[in-house]
């Protein structure tokens, strides 16, 4: 599979929150909690572990921005503290909130699909997955 199959494969299953493996199970059991396993294909989800990499993410390619326009709202046109109230923290809020469960969807993604793993677990790798270590990620596709 060429890279840029793959970095399709993982936008299309991570941004919509699908199974990395089918691409028709969901992955997430609720807003950020990943699932057991994949209700299509039965793919066991343990070996997902995104960590901080979704709030990561978030803070540097939405909050820094954000701020930085908030900032400049302060010395440009020095607001009442009441418009930062209504305006800025609830943008900077849901900015920072929204994009979450895609880049865990993301990320989790992009570890199936390029097999990353810790160094020595490749036997658990194989068990969690029902494969051998040789086989491909994405049979029939």
């Amino acid at each position: 599979m060429v890279e840029d199959e793959k970095f399709r494969w993982i936008l299309h299953c991570g941004w919509k929150g699908l199974c990395p493996r089918c691409g028709e199970g969901k992955l997430f059991s609720s807003w950020l909690k990943i699932a057991d396993k994949c209700d299509v294909c039965g793919l066991d989800y343990r070996f997902a572990s995104p960590d901080d990499g979704p709030a990561f993410f978030s803070l540097c390619i939405v909050a820094f921005p954000l701020v930085f326009l908030v900032v400049w709202l302060q010395v440009a046109l020095e607001p009442p503290f009441w418009v930062h109230l209504l305006t800025s923290f609830p943008l900077i809020s849901l900015g920072c909130a929204l994009p979450l469960r895609p880049i865990k969807g993301w990320l989790v993604a992009s570890q199936y699909v390029n097999k990353a793993q810790e160094a020595g677990t490749e036997k658990l790798w194989a068990q969690l997955n029902g494969a051998s270590e040789s086989d491909e990620w994405f049979e029939g596709k």
